[in-house]
């Protein structure tokens, strides 16, 4: 993965968002300038600023040569020769990563992710909550314990997949003890380019969105996931799937249909992965 594709990325996301400007630090205009340079880039009727990246539909970019007083593109570099050894460096990286810890509104306490560095699945969360940052790995409380049952039934270890969140960090509240609230799209995007890096790292066949906030945060969309789930998505080239988040289906344990719900689109990831599905496993929830 080239230094440029990240912000690339980060920039045509920006765009289809409606963003027409953002601000860069240094280091991001040195490698917009040589990409610019070696003929690749072609905007469409840029808008030159002093120290702002202007976005046209293609997210691309021109770049006055003044400094930019409020630097807020960063890009991550993994190192390593090995999978394994490049997400380590990631996860160094995320430790102190200034774009998440400058925001002032998240804890201490980093949570990056677990699973098979070369997993055909990857689940995406929103961020880590109380049980979450004490034992420092993803989806290890009640909803942990919930997803853990839901792939024990598609024939999976934790062991098997990749488990990540959008954010690093628990979101953090006045007085707080074992409550959480979910991140902002600020406090998302500080985090994106390390889930962006970790997808092209893992290289997964697919991604599950669990719930809303990470359907937010991968997609750019707010729609519901009632709304999402059902069809095919896309980040970074990758399917995407959307479905409830476990603490949703804690929350309505009574209700047989969302967890129907849930279960199909489990199947419907199993089919993608051309796993063998039982008559036992098609027949949940049909009361046969």
């Amino acid at each position: 993965m080239s230094r440029v594709d990240p912000l690339i990325g980060y920039l045509k996301q920006l765009a289809q968002r409606g963003e027409t400007h953002v601000r860069l630090d240094e280091e991001a205009r040195t490698v917009l300038r040589a990409y610019y340079r070696a003929g690749k880039a072609r905007p469409k009727q840029p808008i030159r600023t002093r120290g702002v990246a202007s976005l046209s539909a293609g997210a691309t970019a021109v770049v006055r040569e003044e400094p930019a007083p409020s630097p807020t593109i960063h890009t991550v570099h993994a190192q390593g020769t090995t999978p394994a050894e490049q997400l380590a460096s990631l996860q160094s990286q995320a430790q102190n990563w200034d774009p998440a810890r400058s925001l002032g509104s998240l804890r201490e306490t980093m949570v990056f992710a677990v699973g098979n560095p070369t997993a055909d699945l990857m689940l995406v969360g929103e961020a880590p909550g109380y049980e979450e940052e004490r034992k420092r790995e993803p989806f290890v409380g009640r909803a942990g314990q919930k997803l853990d049952q839901i792939l024990r039934a598609m024939g999976f270890q934790r062991s098997d997949i990749y488990i990540s969140n959008l954010c690093k960090f628990r979101p953090a509240l006045k007085n707080q003890t074992t409550n959480n609230r979910k991140p902002t799209r600020q406090e998302m995007d500080a985090c994106l380019p390390f889930v962006r890096a970790e997808i092209a790292i893992v290289k997964p066949k697919c991604i599950v969105a669990l719930g809303a906030t990470a359907a937010e945060g991968l997609l750019a969309r707010q729609d519901p996931v009632g709304r999402m789930r059902g069809s095919w998505h896309e980040f970074e080239g990758i399917p995407v799937r959307v479905t409830y988040h476990p603490s949703y289906l804690l929350h309505n344990e009574a209700a047989v249909s969302e967890k129907m719900k849930v279960w199909d689109d489990m199947l419907t990831i199993m089919d993608f992965l051309e796993m063998p599905i039982s008559v036992k496993q098609r027949g949940f929830f049909s009361g046969k």
